[in-house]
C-alpha cells in the first residue's frame, strides 16, 4: 500500500464533445455540463482529509485549432463559471488560481481571473488550479528562460521547480477521463512520478463516487519513487 497521502491530484477533463454527441446535442452542452462536474469534484476535494491541490486541465495551447464558435463559447463559459462560483469557493474555503499564458484572453476575462485569485487567497481547504492556454513543454521553458534572465549561471533541478507556475508539490495521483491514455503536455515536470489512472467515463458522467474508487485504488498501489 502506499506511504504516501494524496496532496495533489491532477485531472484531465476529457470527453465534453463525444458525450454531446452521444445524446445528439451541440458540443457546448457537453461544456456546459462538465462545468458541473467540476464544481462537484472541487467541493469533494474540498472536503477530502488529505488532499491540498487540485489541479484541472481546462484549456491547453492546442485547443485554440478548436472552430472559432467553440473557442468563444468555452471563454464565455469560463468567466460565467468563475463569476457562480465564488460563492461555492467561499462557503468551502477554496482558493482558485490560474496557470498558463492567459495573455490572450480578453481584458475583462484576464480580470474576472484576477478579481477571483484576489477574492479568494486567504482561503485554505483547497486550492484549485485551472490551466487554462496551458502547456506542460511551454511552462519549463518559461521557468528556464526566467532563470536565464535571473543571471544563473547553473541551474538545478529545484531551481526548475520553483520557478514553474505551479511550486507547489510534485503530482500525486492523474486522472484522465473518457478513455484516452497520454498526458497530452500537461504538467511534465510535475508527472514524474505520478501515479496514473485512466477510466473510460467521459467527463460529463464523473461523479465523486467513481473518484472516490479511484483514490481508493490509489491507496492500494506502492509508490518506490525509483526506490525498491
Amino acid at each position: 500500500m502506499t506511504d504516501a497521502p494524496l496532496k495533489h491530484l491532477a485531472i484531465i477533463m476529457d470527453g465534453n464533445g463525444r458525450w454531446a454527441k452521444q445524446r445528439g446535442l451541440k458540443r457546448t452542452k457537453g461544456h456546459e455540463k462538465g462545468a458541473e462536474v467540476i464544481r462537484d469534484i472541487t467541493t469533494y476535494c474540498s472536503n477530502h482529509p488529505d488532499i491540498e491541490t487540485a489541479t484541472f486541465y481546462a484549456f491547453s495551447t492546442e485547443n485554440w485549432k478548436r472552430p472559432k464558435f467553440e473557442i468563444e463559447f468555452l471563454m464565455k463559459t469560463l468567466d460565467r463559471y468563475l463569476k457562480q462560483e465564488l460563492n461555492t469557493y467561499q462557503e468551502h474555503g477554496i482558493r482558485f488560481q490560474a496557470i498558463g499564458d492567459l495573455t490572450r484572453f480578453s481584458a475583462s476575462l484576464q480580470k474576472r481571473i484576477a478579481d477571483t485569485e484576489e477574492l479568494t487567497r486567504s482561503n485554505t481547504s483547497l486550492t484549485q488550479i485551472l490551466a487554462l492556454n496551458y502547456g506542460g513543454r511551454a511552462e519549463i521553458t518559461a521557468a528556464v528562460n526566467k532563470l536565464i534572465s535571473e543571471g544563473k549561471q547553473h541551474v538545478t533541478e529545484q531551481d526548475i521547480s520553483l520557478s514553474l507556475q505551479t511550486p507547489y508539490s510534485d503530482i500525486d495521483l492523474l486522472i484522465r477521463t473518457s478513455g484516452e491514455e497520454r498526458i497530452s503536455n500537461f504538467l511534465l515536470w510535475q508527472l514524474s512520478y505520478s501515479e496514473l489512472y485512466f477510466t473510460p467515463t467521459l467527463w460529463p458522467d464523473f461523479n465523486t463516487e467513481e473518484l472516490g474508487n479511484i483514490i481508493e485504488n490509489y491507496k492500494q498501489r506502492t509508490r518506490r519513487f525509483g526506490g525498491i
